[in-house]
């Protein structure tokens, strides 16, 4: 009778612990048990680095993730392109990339740092100038005027080479005032005063609310930037970086993106 009682008290000790470890096992799935949940989310950390063009529409867009993939925290980095690809290369944490062209984008894959980049937008430049246009500006050639202060990307940052384009384009030579290392930094000057006009995309005129004035040039669509997206190969969130592309790539980010004055790539 004792070892019956012996007996019975081992099973029951055994199938409680064996309960206990798979109770562990559930509450801390992977990254890639995780994002089979569908709209559950991967959880965790989504850190995307990004196009400085692409701050207002993203940070909506990684509010809009979040709602829909409880605990997920979507963290950004913005800057320009080819400072952000640097930064991957000296071995930064990220889990996806977002360029403001495919030159960049196409380094970052011949580096092995991205897997399959998709397109999911396109922009391109108009001059950004004080609200009403003070200095008259009605075109590229008009920035050469005396008395016109401008400042433009540097290259190669995605809007600095496609400003090298359209002045190309229209046989223009411009001497800046400065040249800045992302366009959100360009836009930052011409609204604060510091430059009369500077080469933006139209998207960040947009999403100053009237703050900054906009004159469009012809030259501008020889020189479309396409946008392309893409999981990190060393993401250490490998589902939540392909969730939040397909996202960015999904009806919102279309919606988000058309709504901030992007186009879709063809």
């Amino acid at each position: 009778m004792r070892a019956t009682r012996l007996l019975t008290a081992a099973v029951l000790a055994a199938s409680l612990t064996a309960c206990s470890t798979s109770g562990d096992g559930a509450s801390a799935p992977s990254s890639a048990a995780a994002g089979s949940g569908g709209s559950g989310g991967s959880g965790g950390t989504v850190i995307v680095y990004a196009a400085a063009s692409l701050q207002a529409t993203f940070e909506k867009l990684g509010s809009e993730f979040r709602a829909k993939h409880p605990g997920t925290t979507v963290k950004f980095s913005f800057g320009g392109s080819s400072g952000l690809l640097a930064q991957l290369t000296q071995g930064a944490p990220a889990d996806v990339f977002a360029t403001a062209d495919t030159p960049t984008m196409d380094k970052a894959r011949t580096a092995s740092l991205v897997t399959d980049p998709q397109p999911f937008a396109t922009n391109v430049l108009t001059i950004a100038t004080a609200p009403g246009n003070p200095k008259g500006v009605t075109s590229l050639a008009d920035l050469t005027k005396p008395g016109v202060s401008v400042v433009v990307c540097a290259q190669p940052v995605p809007c600095g080479t496609a400003t090298a384009k359209v002045t190309k384009a229209a046989d223009v030579t411009l001497h800046p005032v400065s040249e800045e290392d992302s366009v959100s930094s360009v836009l930052a000057k011409v609204r604060h005063g510091q430059a009369d006009a500077g080469l933006v995309y139209k998207t960040d005129v947009k999403g100053t609310n009237g703050a900054v004035g906009s004159v469009d040039f012809p030259q501008a669509d020889g020189a479309v930037n396409v946008y392309p997206i893409a999981p990190l190969t060393a993401a250490k969130n490998s589902a939540g970086a392909k969730e939040f592309v397909a996202f960015v790539r999904g009806p919102e980010g279309r919606a988000a993106l058309a709504a901030a004055g992007f186009g879709t790539p063809s």
